[in-house]
């Protein structure tokens, strides 16, 4: 089956989990959402992702994080979608929750956080806003 907007998929998947107090996903893997979930990785949203080659596609099993009970991730919003492309400047990365969350932008160098683009000034297409 084929996925017309699979980082929707994966936000939407993971966001249910966490909501249902579930240990793990699997996901779809393709190396963009890889690097989606290393990002997560990074910021301290998830605890673990693993890459699990059983199948032509493959699974990305991502492992969720809770504190006292209660999920790390509030909230997951997609911005740009495929109807709807949503790019920033350079100078107008935009913040989620004044610091408190973090955006995901795909840029001339990679996927990076909306603190990593600030830094390297450069702009891009805004994936998504995670709090």
């Amino acid at each position: 089956m084929s996925l017309s907007d699979p980082i929707a998929n994966m936000l939407t998947l993971v966001r249910n989990a966490s909501r249902a107090k579930k240990e793990k996903v699997d996901i779809p893997h393709s190396n963009m959402l890889t690097d989606i979930a290393g990002i997560l990785k990074q910021e301290g949203y998830i605890d673990n992702f693993r890459v699990i080659k059983d199948s032509k596609q493959g699974v990305l099993r991502v492992y969720l994080k809770y504190i006292n009970k209660k999920s790390v991730i509030i909230n997951l919003k997609r911005v740009s979608r495929p109807g709807l492309r949503v790019y920033a400047a350079a100078r107008k990365v935009p913040q989620v929750l004044r610091g408190k969350g973090t955006a995901i932008l795909t840029t001339s160098h990679g996927l990076m956080t909306d603190a990593q683009a600030k830094n390297a000034k450069v702009g891009g297409e805004v994936l998504c806003y995670i709090w």
